[in-house]
């Protein structure tokens, strides 16, 4: 099994941060062609900011794959009120969320985003926790990360087929974060008006080796820390048959099941509106994203 050593000096440590940077340079040059992942919680997120009626001059993407959101928000009504997007210096600042100190002075930003990046976080309340620092009050986080049923069929079927061949199993697929888990994991980093949603959809691919091509092009193959057995032909093989005699669809395509987590918080600023009181009504939405919402009435 993978192993998980737990440091002195710190959590847990899931993942391997080198090996994560080293598929990400890998898959760079592919990318493009399996973005769509990413430009759906890029899209996401630029619709929540076309809503906010206030400017975000300081804007950071701690996105693994920069550009995405930047294109997205350029593209949207938005555009006019987000200042122009940095990034840190370096991929290993982005690879690993929380793995090294942000280089960003505390309270200096007015918008940080982080898409698909957080679920490779070994410390993901500490990596919050480090977003939160460098916002300005009523400074803003958008952030998605996948949730626990991405990838659930695969999964299972690997899981299944290595224990067939080998009499054993390692983990193939990232754990994941549960999406009831994020209003929790945002207050907890000190952000007020936490808000989590997910995104929950299939996409269906030819067979298992179309999907574990687009997953190797996004550089989300597997990184989990320790030593990895690699998965021979007679394992792969049996995944693939039993994916599509559990999974196949009338066509013969196979779907896979992906979960995005969407999350929004604010640091905390005396103008924001107050929680309600234990036992009353919950923040709305459009209340804790601080919009205007539209009557029937409004124009479109």
């Amino acid at each position: 099994m993978t192993s998980s050593p737990t440091s002195a000096d710190g959590p847990p440590r899931i993942f391997d941060a080198h090996r994560r940077q080293a598929r990400l340079v890998r898959s760079a040059a592919r990318f493009d062609q399996a973005d769509f992942l990413h430009a759906r919680a890029a899209a996401n997120a630029a619709e929540s900011l076309e809503a906010i009626l206030r400017d975000f001059p300081a804007t950071v993407d701690l996105s693994a794959h920069a550009g995405v959101f930047d294109r997205a928000v350029r593209a949207s009504d938005a555009a006019g009120r987000v200042g122009a997007v940095s990034t840190p210096a370096t991929l290993a600042q982005r690879a690993a969320p929380g793995a090294a100190a942000l280089p960003l002075g505390d309270g200096s930003t007015d918008l940080i985003v982080s898409l698909l990046t957080l679920h490779w976080a070994n410390d993901l309340p500490g990596a919050l926790a480090q977003i939160h620092r460098a916002l300005k009050p009523d400074g803003l986080f958008i952030g998605t990360l996948f949730g626990a049923g991405t990838l659930k069929e695969l999964r299972a079927v690997l899981t299944e087929a290595e224990l067939a061949e080998r009499g054993g199993a390692q983990a193939r697929v990232s754990p994941f974060a549960d999406g009831y888990d994020g209003a929790a994991l945002l207050q907890r980093a000190g952000f007020a008006l936490p808000v989590s949603d997910v995104d929950r959809f299939t996409v269906n691919y030819r067979d298992l080796f179309a999907l574990i091509g687009d997953l190797r092009a996004m550089g989300e193959t597997n990184v989990l820390n320790g030593s990895v057995r690699p998965l021979n032909r007679r394992i792969v093989a049996r995944a693939a048959a039993l994916y599509a005699e559990r999974h196949a669809l009338v066509d013969g395509r196979i779907p896979a099941t992906f979960e995005i987590i969407h999350l929004a918080g604010w640091k905390p600023h005396d103008s924001q509106q107050k929680p309600l009181a234990r036992g009353s009504a919950k923040t709305r939405l459009a209340d804790a994203l601080g919009v205007r919402e539209r009557t029937g009435e409004e124009p479109d």
